[in-house]
């Protein structure tokens, strides 16, 4: 029960880590493209790299907190189904080139900062 309380709080931050950053996104840039899934996707890659390395490079977290990390905050931060739609929507109304401007920054970006996580964290543990 306690760790499914967990999943539920973390949830809930990550879900709402995720709307004020992505809402922040597109007030600052417009809503012309999907900037605020792909900063989203990308510093959830950069977060769950870096968090992945360290959960299985040390033991600074409890197993039974590791779901809770992974599953339940950045599960609830990344927004990998929003940015399936809004390229489905390009699709739809005829905008290829951003459909595929999305999926290509969103993969690309996505990759590099998941390396970037695990350097980031190997770097900061002493890992190799």
């Amino acid at each position: 029960m306690r760790e499914t309380l967990g999943l539920a709080i973390a949830g809930a931050a990550g879900t709402l880590a995720r709307w004020v950053l992505s809402g922040w996104t597109y007030r600052l840039l417009g809503a012309g493209f999907a900037y605020g899934t792909l900063l989203v996707n990308v510093f959830g890659c950069l977060l769950l790299g870096a968090v992945v390395e360290i959960l299985l490079l040390t033991d600074l977290v409890p197993p039974s907190w590791r779901p809770t990390l992974t599953v339940g905050f950045l599960g609830a931060f990344t927004t990998f189904s929003t940015f399936a739609y809004e390229t489905m929507r390009y699709v739809e109304d005829g905008a290829w080139w951003l459909a595929m401007a999305n999926v290509g920054t969103n993969v690309a970006l996505g990759l590099g900062a998941i390396w970037l996580g695990f350097m980031a964290a190997r770097a900061a543990i002493g890992g190799t």
